[in-house]
């Protein structure tokens, strides 16, 4: 895997603006032909087949599948999310997240009220391994609504999850569309409102988040969203607390 991008170092200007925004991109971190060649081993070896994880296919396959923990391994995604965390990082989870035509809508939340960290600290990738767009439901987000606390209430029927931000606490009205190409990707904060609508188009919509944060957070490896056995990838640098399970790259069959 390759990026056209000279250095992945965050400007000054860049951290700010996710200080001020809670994220950034979009980011290439490989081409759309690139991404070609990547798909086509997600689609046959990977969503395909059982993972680790017996409640869901596509998640925590950076376990068994070399091509997933290359992906939430990458340089443009863990360099850039260095520039935001520091140089001792902890990819805890990934996550693919498949919308076929006519797949349902997942409602505004922030990522904090679903995860089991300790303390709640995280910083996600959102990777485009199909074309994204507002048709085939794209990422929304709000920018600066990581400065919010939000309830979440029961979600509304319909919807693909249980939970959903209280509409009546905040306003949409700035809500922008992350549309990306094949290979693309963006970094936003666990405390980010996004969402996706209904996939309106005949094309699928396929992205993994790759979810990263510190050697200080307790994740709690054992139980959902995660499962028995669950082991993260130390990414970048060193762990010094010891309180989560790490596991290196899976072999190549």
């Amino acid at each position: 895997m390759t990026t056209n991008e000279t250095s992945n170092r965050l400007t000054r200007a860049e951290v700010d603006f996710f200080v001020e925004n809670g994220y950034l991109g979009p980011y290439a971190a490989m081409s759309p032909d690139e991404m070609a060649l990547v798909r086509r081993e997600i689609d046959e070896q990977v969503l395909s087949t059982d993972g680790p994880n017996p409640r869901s296919r596509g998640q925590s396959r950076h376990m068994d599948q070399p091509v997933v923990f290359d992906l939430a391994t990458h340089p443009a995604i863990i360099d850039r999310i260095a520039g935001l965390l520091g140089p001792d990082l902890v990819v805890w989870a990934t996550n693919f997240w498949l919308k076929e035509p006519g797949g349902a809508e997942i409602p505004w939340h922030q990522d904090i009220h679903f995860w089991p960290l300790e303390p709640p600290l995280n910083t996600s990738a959102w990777l485009a391994i199909d074309k994204v767009t507002v048709e085939n439901s794209c990422v929304q987000i709000i920018p600066g609504s990581h400065r919010l606390s939000l309830p979440h209430v029961k979600a509304e029927e319909g919807v693909a999850f249980v939970k959903m931000a209280d509409n009546a606490a905040f306003d949409a009205a700035d809500a922008i569309n992350m549309e990306l190409k094949p290979g693309e990707f963006f970094i936003f904060s666990e405390r980010t409102l996004h969402r996706s609508s209904v996939n309106t188009s005949e094309q699928r919509r396929l992205g993994i988040s790759i979810r990263v944060t510190l050697p200080i957070v307790h994740v709690v490896q054992d139980s959902a969203p995660l499962h028995r056995g669950h082991t993260a990838i130390l990414a970048r640098g060193k762990d010094v607390m010891g309180f989560n399970r790490y596991a290196g790259r899976p072999s190549d069959k």
